[in-house]
């Protein structure tokens, strides 16, 4: 299981934004990113990712 989780660089590089924006949502929870914490440690599973992009698949503007 270790193997399938993603470090925040990784995750930070594949959604385009930085380390520090998503310090910043698991802090506000600004975004439903979820996230496993490990003593300081904090990783990502590739579920949770693919599940983030998936819930902001838009056909058109509000």
């Amino acid at each position: 299981m270790i193997n399938s989780l993603l470090t925040p660089q990784q995750v930070a590089e594949m959604l385009g934004v930085t380390e520090g924006t998503l310090s910043v949502w698991r802090c506000t929870g600004r975004y439903p990113l979820r996230f496993v914490k490990v003593g300081r440690r904090v990783m990502y599973r590739q579920a949770d990712i693919d599940a983030f992009i998936d819930g902001r698949v838009y056909e058109h503007t509000l």
